[in-house]
């Protein structure tokens, strides 16, 4: 049964990547594992997934629980692109049937098979990379499809530290381990004898 669009209430966070913004709605999305969408082609069957890249600007596309994260490519910044996104998301929660495919939840790998590629890549393709700086990074935990990093040695308080793991760490990861939709890195910078936060 279809319920009235003005009473599903969405609140709209920027986040530090001009690019992506996260949308919380005020009902349940999608119980288990975190989603990631991105391409209309994989959205087909999902209503909520085929909605949202109905919208040209939709690069990819994470549900988890009752949050949205949206990705997005173009000029039209997210003031003129976040009514398009409520409607879409408002139209689809409105029809009242489930809005994510259940064979494309399945395809999420657990967080320990996350954890065990995640911790892969970084063995094969991170950590040899940095030794020769004395540093080494580490997985603290999986959460979902996030990924809490730790970076220790001579990465630890490194004014670099944000580089490398932007352009170094974060870029192998995703291009390895396609189902990780984010990358916190949880060191202490600040500290350096005690560099991880508890």
């Amino acid at each position: 049964m279809s319920q009235p669009t003005h009473d599903i209430a969405i609140t709209a966070q920027p986040t530090a990547n001009p690019q992506v913004c996260t949308f919380r709605v005020d009902r349940t999305l999608h119980e288990g594992r975190a989603v990631r969408c991105r391409n209309a082609e994989e959205a087909a069957g999902s209503p909520l997934l085929e909605a949202l890249f109905g919208i040209a600007e939709v690069r990819e596309v994470v549900v988890m629980g009752s949050v949205l994260s949206v990705a997005k490519d173009g000029e039209r910044g997210w003031r003129e692109l976040g009514p398009d996104l409520g409607r879409a998301i408002r139209g689809a929660v409105a029809s009242g049937g489930p809005l994510i495919a259940a064979e494309f939840a399945d395809r999420t790998p657990a967080e320990d098979e996350i954890r065990a590629e995640v911790e892969k890549v970084l063995a094969a393709h991170v950590n040899p990379q940095i030794a020769s700086h004395g540093g080494h990074v580490e997985v603290t935990d999986v959460q979902g499809t996030t990924v809490y990093l730790v970076m220790g040695g001579g990465c630890q308080g490194c004014a670099s530290a944000s580089q490398t793991l932007r352009h170094g760490v974060e870029k192998a990861i995703r291009q390895y381990v396609s189902a990780v939709t984010e990358i916190v890195d949880v060191t202490d910078h600040a500290s350096g004898t005690n560099p991880y936060y508890r």
